[in-house]
């Protein structure tokens, strides 16, 4: 009922909103990047920062090189009744299981009015969370490769009409479709969202979105092909039951994931500090944070800004919890009640929240790609993280630093016999260097200690070229 009370709202706004349009004379350009990397790192796997948290771009092998050729075309038009633009991304990835070459991005995106589409895959950050120090939202993190889909929506805070600036929302709708076949076959994705902020320009803004996620449809390789007509899509819209199995139709039709998102931002003087939280429900009825049945689960930040600062600019720190899960138990003398959560993982779909073996959603629930065993499953989801991060710049030279010490207790099927911790780290530094053909270099060192990714000391380095291919 939750999600139909959205939808209903997320309609109602659309129908009500209407923006003032201007055009004025804009400057298009295509804009060229052509990136060269090459890693190297001691222990089994690159170090857990180094290969995390980079939409899937960066190989978890010690050893590893990779090409990125992209030219993209800016939507820049912001008071305009139309824009366009699209981008085309390649990588070549090299490592000592062979080269890969694939489809980084490749989409086409427009705006008419105040309503964006596009088609495609590209690179998104969906959540509340801090886009450069988090370690990543809950549920969308930046961790796997862009899944192909079409999408409307408003991709960003909106005012709404006679609310002087004082009340925001955005939200959009898509349907994708997951195109790595590791097990079940193309499977689809849906996906919505609705967020609302209030305060404009008061020092103080509050936020407070609601996300929707589920896989579904599919070749089943035991149960054949999973119902996907439109009678399928409202079940999945609506979290009914249905489909061609008999769990599906006692519970709901996919693999559903609701997410949960608050958020209070205060402007002081140069500062400005956020708070945020964000939690995950994967069993009905969905209650708000303090009365859900997982409530000691989600994810918690503060971040602080000041560019005014000489040399730090922004520090943050996170907690990450995913250890109760509502419990241990997902039924009682065998009914089904719900519990034993087992985050990102469905029987079903046994690959779960994840995308070419990386999961979708926190890295800290660890991707199949650490399984030494060529497992596709996730073995890992119930963790605790500290994670703190620190940004800023010295000179000309831009540097990011990220440290992580989490328990990790496997999953409650199969828990370790004992807890893995691990210590993460992250130094990365940027410089752009103007006399030497605008080239921008980058080095990161990175290094893990502990029982869980074990221990992995590495560096990375990385040149850039871009700019402009031609305007008009």
């Amino acid at each position: 009922m939750l999600i139909k009370r959205y939808s209903i709202l997320i309609i109602s706004f659309l129908g009500f909103i209407n923006f003032p349009i201007k055009t004025t004379a804009q400057t298009d350009t295509i804009h060229y990047d052509i990136s060269a990397s090459g890693l190297i790192s001691s222990g089994d796997y690159a170090p857990f920062w180094l290969q995390n948290k980079s939409y899937g771009t960066t190989s978890s092998k010690p050893g590893s090189s990779q090409l990125n050729v992209s030219a993209e075309k800016n939507m820049n038009r912001n008071g305009d009744w139309f824009d366009f633009g699209g981008k085309f991304s390649a990588e070549c990835q090299v490592d000592k299981t062979g080269t890969n070459v694939f489809i980084d991005e490749l989409y086409l995106k427009t705006r008419l009015f105040f309503v964006d589409f596009s088609i495609g895959a590209k690179h998104e950050i969906y959540g509340n969370q801090d886009s450069v120090l988090s370690c990543g939202g809950l549920l969308f993190s930046q961790n796997s490769r862009a899944i192909p889909k079409i999408y409307a929506g408003i991709e960003n805070f909106k005012p709404i009409p006679f609310t002087y600036g004082y009340l925001e929302i955005k939200g959009g709708l898509s349907h994708g479709v997951f195109n790595d076949n590791i097990y079940v076959q193309s499977i689809f994705l849906h996906h919505k969202y609705a967020y609302a902020r209030v305060g404009g320009k008061l020092p103080v803004n509050i936020q407070y979105g609601l996300d929707h996620v589920a896989q579904w449809g599919g070749t089943h390789p035991i149960y054949g092909k999973m119902y996907d007509g439109f009678n399928d899509y409202l079940n999945i819209f609506f979290i009914h039951g249905g489909g061609n199995i008999t769990s599906e139709q006692i519970n709901a039709q996919g693999n559903h994931i609701i997410s949960q998102s608050a958020k209070i931002e205060l402007k002081i003087s140069n500062f400005r500090i956020s708070g945020y939280m964000q939690n995950i429900s994967e069993d009905r009825p969905i209650k708000l944070f303090w009365e859900a049945p997982n409530k000691s689960d989600g994810l918690w930040g503060m971040s602080v800004k000041n560019k005014n600062f000489p040399f730090i600019k922004s520090i943050l720190y996170e907690y990450l919890s995913t250890t109760d899960q509502s419990g241990p138990y997902h039924d009682k003398d065998g009914i089904i009640y719900g519990g034993n959560d087992s985050y990102f993982y469905n029987g079903i779909y046994p690959t779960g929240w994840s995308y070419f073996q990386r999961t979708i959603g926190t890295p800290f629930i660890t991707s199949s790609v650490y399984n030494k065993n060529g497992e596709i499953y996730i073995t890992n989801n119930r963790t605790q993280v500290h994670h703190f991060g620190l940004s800023g710049e010295f000179g000309k030279y831009y540097f990011k630093a990220l440290a992580s010490f989490s328990k990790n207790y496997g999953t409650y099927n199969k828990p370790y016999s004992a807890c893995k911790t691990s210590s993460d780290f992250l130094l990365d530094v940027n410089h752009k260097f103007e006399h030497l053909w605008g080239i921008n270099a980058g080095l990161k060192i990175g290094a893990d200690f502990g029982a869980m990714y074990g221990n992995n000391t590495g560096i990375q380095i990385t040149l850039r070229k871009s700019g402009d291919l031609w305007k008009w």
